[in-house]
């Protein structure tokens, strides 16, 4: 079992920055997808981004493209979503996601069989 805990949302003003975190625990992170989601009031969950365990490469939505940055620190079985530029469409909740193996189609929520709690983000205009 994988248990994913995600922490660092908050109110923040349009323009300003947060970094979510992901804590893994339970099998061998490194071999993790990891993506992040989020979902507004009265919306689908909607994919944000997403990195692969080995050799990673990253994944965006356009809407978030050259805003936040994936990463994810191996040795801390961590990962995080560094956000700049927020803007008040950014409000949700966001969820911290995970799967092992291949083939997985990193935008797509089915694909991820992990997933944290959830984070509130709240941007202010």
């Amino acid at each position: 079992q994988v248990q994913l805990v995600d922490t660092g949302g908050g109110l923040v003003q349009a323009g300003g920055s947060l970094r979510l975190s992901c804590a893994a625990s339970g099998r061998a992170f490194s071999s993790l997808t990891l993506g992040w989601f989020r979902q507004a009031p009265g919306k689908e969950r909607e994919f944000v981004a997403a990195i692969t365990g080995r050799n990673p490469n990253t994944y965006y939505a356009d809407s978030v493209k050259g805003r936040f940055t994936i990463s994810r620190d191996n040795a801390e079985n961590a990962g995080y979503l560094q956000m700049h530029s927020l803007k008040p469409e950014d409000t949700a909740v966001y969820y911290c996601a995970a799967r092992g193996g291949l083939g997985l189609i990193h935008t797509d929520r089915r694909s991820y069989n992990y997933w944290g709690q959830g984070t509130q983000v709240t941007v202010s205009s």
